[in-house]
């Protein structure tokens, strides 16, 4: 962490417009002086006098006002870069080299029969700024360390396996394996940075556009925190995270920049490869991407870089006197930079220099050669290098550079700057001469001419390629690398599970709290203790989770330098250096970035630890769906609670509160093993399953989701015949009939076990029927299991063929059957075709609404009463009652009428 004297004050700056001028006279002088430079020099002198003095203040730490931009030139002065400590002409060499191997990969990839595609123009715009980082600032993992984490631009990815293929980490075949995961298995390359399908390879997920950005922010994060808690040494690692500029309109891009200012989080920088064109057309054609960015990244109190020009603009800029040439730079939009990058020289010299005298006196010694070769900044070594130490020497806030380059850099007049670039997949012959005359590479016009282009791999013992393996040793080791250095936790034994499995006796309490209790117990554990990692959205008191503020403490790296307005509470808030808890603020979006950062830190820095990321249900595969498919991605591991579940347990909030489909949404994520408990000891078992599956000696690459209610009932102590098979593969009987004569199964999950409880004794006492309760506490799993039986059985016909265990456990459960829950109809449907007898759901389908439970339930259909009518529909459908009694029950419990339900239970927020 930065000390406090590096770090951004609370207020930069602002116009002193209520400050009293104690000085009137010294005032008017300065004002003055100002008046003088402009008329006697003009306003373009009067400009730099005043950045100069800007610039001054700045060094004399005066709070001055931040400018929202700067001119469109390079940040950082030519006089002021350092020296550049590579051998640039090898680094030339082995950056053609990629270049050539990343499209030729990508272009194989369109070979007959194969066609599946990729992108090269992305990588070849962006490969000077990988180049540099790779030869000198990516640390490996050699040391023992996590390194530094980078998170790779997407689309980028051709260029990081040709660069791997050079240093013998990849092979030839592999190559040609690229986007055939399965035809070419076990050489298949996935087709983005992929750590599921390539788990010793890439870290991070980042094609999911939006992701990478975010991710890298609460990963920088992570670091500190781990660092601040003891966990881990991170504090030479480093978080880079390669992004492009049409990728900033993500919501997510920009979305959480102030926390990473209001940390100082100087770990991380990100590198926005601005070639000022999106997938198809400019990003701002009218405008300039460039200072935009700058605008908003300095207004969230960031660093900023800008690494617009190449060196061969140095001269013109040194001799630009009367700033004419910085204000044509200024005022060029994006889209004619862009036209620029596809013209001649001839054109440049009579668009761009040719409206002003002093402009066309720069370049009348340069021939039009030379002006076409006036370059973009993040194609030039050392300016990225100067820029790349300026970020890493930098403290006290996170930086950004931006830096212009050409999308298909190098490709040819066919590729530069072309709109249809990202869609162009395959090299003509005539492109790939091309392209090989302009990087130099030794392949003969036969060899283009005759097939398919070859890779080019200079030797083993080249000077380029012992220079890599030089300058990755000195580094620490290859990247992208993944390790898994972590070991198995000691898992707590049976005791720690004991109170919940007891039950709450007389007390009534939510489902959300006895997992509470449970992780009160679990937090306590010496061995695992620690190393839970608890995640709210700003919630933790409607969780019911306060109760860990005095002892967790809330993680502030700089703790609480205030006296909070409810110090005076038992459960009072608490911010702390070292503290547990992270408390995100009101996004969900930050709190599961810091989910899956806190979920990989396994592998990332060797160092397991076990989030616990709890929020409203309706906001969580709903709102970050596609974090959650980034989380399986990433192998990251932990618990995730959907609280205040169902669609009618928090009906006072209304329609947007109101879940009834997260499971369905779960179901859609193979990486997520999703419960819906009804009571503590089936929570406990579900629990000490997933740490056992997560953190145990076989670790496996999952996470659990479970959903919990609001609602206060009465917890029954776990059976001594407790089924805890059933339990985690997703149903046992829960309650068996005591009476009653014509046989019927209800099966139920979450907080609607109760109300099939009370159907079962309605069913007895008033229609002599005979119903089994039971709870299904995975609709998910049950489907999941038996559709790999299924799939089993289709490949193995010659096998005696398997049951699916929904089947096999309600095999001699006398039918009809009955599915009830506060979710859609679709979730309990997910299992129809497997259960051995007639079956019908019930379900909460529709928008929910603000009412009573109980007028809601009667609504939907779903209440205790619903179900009874629900079960005698079924037997009169198998002709075991009379349809008349179905009439019966519709006016007995006046079921078409929503205001005669039983408001049931208030309250319960938690």
């Amino acid at each position: 962490m930065a000390p406090g004297s590096d770090r951004n004050p609370i207020i930069i700056g602002g116009l002193p417009s209520q400050v009293p001028d104690f000085d009137p006279e010294e005032t008017q002088e300065w004002l003055d002086s100002l008046d003088a430079a402009v008329d006697e020099r003009g306003r373009e002198r009067a400009r730099y006098l005043m950045l100069r003095l800007i610039e001054r203040a700045r060094e004399k730490r005066v709070a001055v006002p931040e400018m929202r931009s700067t001119d469109y030139v390079n940040t950082i002065a030519t006089r002021d870069e350092p020296f550049f400590p590579g051998n640039e002409e090898i680094e030339r060499k082995v950056l053609n080299a990629t270049r050539w191997n990343a499209a030729v990969m990508v272009s194989r990839a369109q070979r007959p029969g194969i066609g599946v595609g990729g992108h090269i123009a992305t990588f070849a715009s962006s490969a000077s700024l990988y180049d540099v980082g790779f030869n000198h600032f990516f640390r490996g993992k050699d040391e023992g360390d996590g390194g530094d984490q980078i998170f790779f631009q997407g689309h980028a990815s051709p260029g990081i396996y040709a660069r791997a293929f050079l240093l013998d980490r990849l092979t030839a075949t592999q190559l040609d394996g690229f986007r055939q995961e399965k035809s070419k298995y076990p050489n298949g390359l996935s087709s983005y940075p992929h750590p599921r399908l390539m788990p010793d390879f890439w870290e991070f997920p980042t094609v999911s556009m939006g992701l990478g950005p975010l991710g890298a922010i609460y990963q920088a994060r992570m670091n500190r925190y781990m660092e601040a808690r003891g966990i881990a040494d991170t504090s030479k690692s480093h978080v880079w995270a390669f992004l492009g500029d049409g990728e900033m309109d993500e919501v997510e891009s920009l979305g959480q920049l102030s926390i990473a200012a209001r940390e100082g989080l100087d770990n991380l920088t990100f590198v926005v490869n601005c070639n000022l064109q999106r997938l198809d057309g400019p990003v701002r054609g009218n405008g300039k991407i460039i200072q935009e960015l700058e605008s908003i990244f300095r207004g969230n109190g960031w660093n900023v870089i800008k690494l617009i020009w190449d060196r061969s603009w140095d001269p013109l800029l040194a001799q630009d006197r009367d700033g004419i040439l910085v204000n044509k730079l200024n005022t060029t939009p994006d889209g004619q930079f862009q036209t620029y990058a596809t013209e001649t020289g001839g054109y440049i010299r009579d668009h761009f220099f040719g409206d002003d005298h002093r402009l066309r006196a720069m370049v009348e010694s340069m021939s039009d050669q030379q002006i076409l070769h006036l370059g973009r900044g993040g194609h030039d070594h050392k300016k990225i290098y100067a820029a790349y130490a300026a970020a890493k020497a930098h403290k006290g806030q996170p930086t950004v550079i931006l830096a212009q380059t050409v999308k298909g850099w190098t490709l040819g007049p066919n590729f530069e700057g072309r709109n249809a670039t990202h869609q162009m997949k395959k090299l003509t012959v005539d492109d790939l001469k091309r392209f090989r005359d302009r990087l130099h590479i030794p392949v003969t016009d036969k060899e283009l001419e005759s097939g398919l282009p070859p890779y080019y791999h200079p030797g083993r013992d080249s000077e380029e390629i012992q220079y890599m393996h030089d300058r990755r040793s000195g580094l620490g080791g290859y990247v992208p690398t993944r390790v898994v250095r972590s070991r198995p936790l000691a898992l707590p034994d049976d005791k720690t599970y004991a109170a919940v499995r007891k039950g709450s006796g007389q007390q009534s309490i939510a489902t959300t709290m006895a997992f509470v209790r449970l992780l009160k117990d679990l937090m306590r554990d010496k061995e695992i203790g620690k190393r839970f990692v608890l995640i709210a959205p700003d919630e933790y008191r409607t969780f019911g989770m306060d109760s860990f503020f005095p002892s967790a403490k809330i993680y502030n790296p700089l703790g609480q330098q205030y006296e909070a307005v409810d110090r005076e509470l038992l459960l009072a808030y608490k911010e702390s250096p070292s503290g547990q808890m992270l408390h995100d603020g009101i996004s969900e979006a930050g709190c599961t970035a810091s989910l899956i950062a806190a979920g990989s830190a396994y592998a990332t820095h060797g160092e397991p630890l076990i989030p616990v990321y709890v929020f409203y249900s309706m906001f969580g595969f709903q709102r970050t769906g596609d974090q959650f498919w980034q989380m399986a991605d990433q192998l990251a591991r932990g618990f995730v609670l959907g609280a205040t579940a169902g669609r009618t347990t928090l009906t006072g909030e209304g329609l947007q509160h109101a879940d009834g489909h997260s499971h369905l949404l779960a179901s859609t994520n193979p990486a997520c093993i999703a419960y819906d408990p009804a009571f503590g000891f089936e929570i406990a078992h579900i629990v000490k399953d997933g740490l056992r599956r997560m953190y145990g000696p076989q670790a496996e690459d999952v996470f659990y989701y479970l959903t919990v209610y609001n609602e206060p009932i009465r917890h029954p102590a776990e059976p001594d015949d407790v089924d805890v098979e059933g339990i985690l593969q997703g149903i046992h009987r829960f309650k068996a009939a005591e009476a009653g004569a014509i046989p019927a199964q209800i099966m139920a999950s979450g907080v609607a076990v109760p109300w099939a409880v009370e159907a079962q004794r309605i069913l007895a006492e008033e229609w002599n029927v005979r119903a089994d309760v039971w709870s299904a506490t995975s609709w998910n799993e049950l489907r999941r299991e038996a559709v790999a039986v299924e799939e089993h059985n289709l490949l193995h016909p010659d096998e005696e063929q398997r049951v699916p265990y929904v089947t096999r456990k309600l095999q001699a459960a006398e039918g009809p059957f009955v599915a009830v829950s506060d979710w859609m109809r679709s979730v309990p449907d997910q299992i129809a075709r497997w259960v051995p007898g007639s079956y019908t759901s019930l379900g909460a389908d529709g928008f929910g609404f603000a009412d009573t439970r109980g007028a809601a339930r009667r609504y939907f259909h779903i209440d205790a009463q619903s179900i009874v009518l629900a079960v005698l529909t079924e037997l009169a459908r198998d002709g075991k009652v009379d349809r008349a009694v179905l009439k019966q029950a519709v006016d007995r419990y006046q079921l078409l009428d929503v205001a005669a339900a039983d408001p049931g239970p208030a309250g319960g927020d938690a």
